[in-house]
């Protein structure tokens, strides 16, 4: 176990490339608290130098969701990452568990509702502009509205680019925990299944997809949540949640925490992937292309217990 648990930690701290990654993360935070862990792996990933934050962005309406996110950014360390928020038509669902109400209530935080946030196309056409080109990964671990919405924009006074032309200039690739392989229905994709299927046809750039089976296969956070110590907000999170759902016995599966695992250190250390075509239908539900191109889903290389390993490791971690 100490040999694994050596091992995890160097994979966890060792960096894929010499530069520090330039990240935007679009989550759905709040009907599943694997987003949560994601947030951990990103901000531990980020103390270590590998990941530059550029925003975190919102794709869920629900009105604890900015609040939330905001909680975990300043716990972090990182009070002031801006935040966006889909300000039009979008999901609203919220948290079953009730625990984003809980960190509102128990955690310091500033910005107290959605309406305080700014437009999320609004932030991402003001953040892309300013980077160098082919710099950014956009990381989405929840509903692509927002990202379907900017590829739709128009130029402001940002960017003369439209947003298809900002996004193939400044970003290097989306990763998007999205999609079952080889076909099926999953839920970050059916939920607003017309921006899945806008940004599936319409991505200008490297699309690679961490699938609903990659992360049913990595269980976290029992360890975490059965560990002595102070309370956390991630380990509040746990701790509430695992023992809600019989499924959740060994640990929750590790949907989101994959996606940023791997957008930020790279899918090489972990996974294999195969290039096609992510083909969504009109009730969201996926289908893989395996003749077309420019679109890559994750395939199973690494044993899960390894990845929970790594996973665990970082998600524990406590800010500077």
């Amino acid at each position: 176990m100490m040999s694994l648990l050596c091992a995890a930690a160097a994979v966890a701290q060792s960096r894929s490339t010499s530069a520090r990654v330039n990240l935007i993360l679009d989550t759905d935070i709040g009907p599943d608290y694997d987003d949560v862990g994601a947030m951990a792996v990103m901000h531990a990933l980020a103390d270590s130098g590998q990941v530059n934050i550029l925003a975190t962005m919102a794709s869920n309406k629900v009105e604890t969701i900015v609040p939330v996110l905001n909680v975990l950014n300043t716990w972090f360390g990182r009070p002031d990452i801006p935040i966006g928020v889909v300000k039009g038509k979008g999901v609203n669902l919220k948290a079953w568990q009730k625990w984003d109400s809980v960190l509102v209530a128990d955690y310091p935080h500033r910005i107290k509702s959605n309406d305080e946030a700014e437009d999320a196309v609004t932030l991402y056409r003001r953040i892309l502009s300013a980077q160098p080109d082919h710099s950014v990964t956009i990381v989405t671990i929840g509903f692509f509205t927002n990202i379907a919405n900017l590829l739709r924009s128009g130029p402001d006074v940002y960017s003369s680019l439209n947003g298809s032309q900002l996004v193939e200039k400044k970003v290097a690739q989306l990763v998007s925990m999205a999609g079952r392989f080889p076909s099926g229905s999953e839920f970050n994709v059916n939920q607003d299944a017309a921006s899945s299927q806008f940004v599936a046809e319409h991505c200008p750039v490297k699309f690679l997809l961490s699938g609903f089976e990659i992360g049913w296969e990595v269980r976290t956070g029992l360890a975490m949540s059965k560990a002595s110590g102070p309370r956390t907000p991630v380990k509040d999170v746990f701790t509430r949640c695992i023992p809600m759902d019989k499924q959740d016995s060994l640990g929750r599966m590790s949907w989101d925490e994959t996606a940023v695992l791997v957008a930020i250190k790279g899918y090489e250390q972990f996974y294999d992937v195969v290039e096609g075509y992510f083909v969504v239908k009109d009730d969201g539900s996926n289908e893989w292309d395996e003749n077309g191109e420019g679109h890559f889903h994750l395939v199973q290389r690494m044993p899960p217990t390894q990845v929970q390993q790594v996973l665990e490791m970082l998600m524990a971690h406590r800010p500077k």
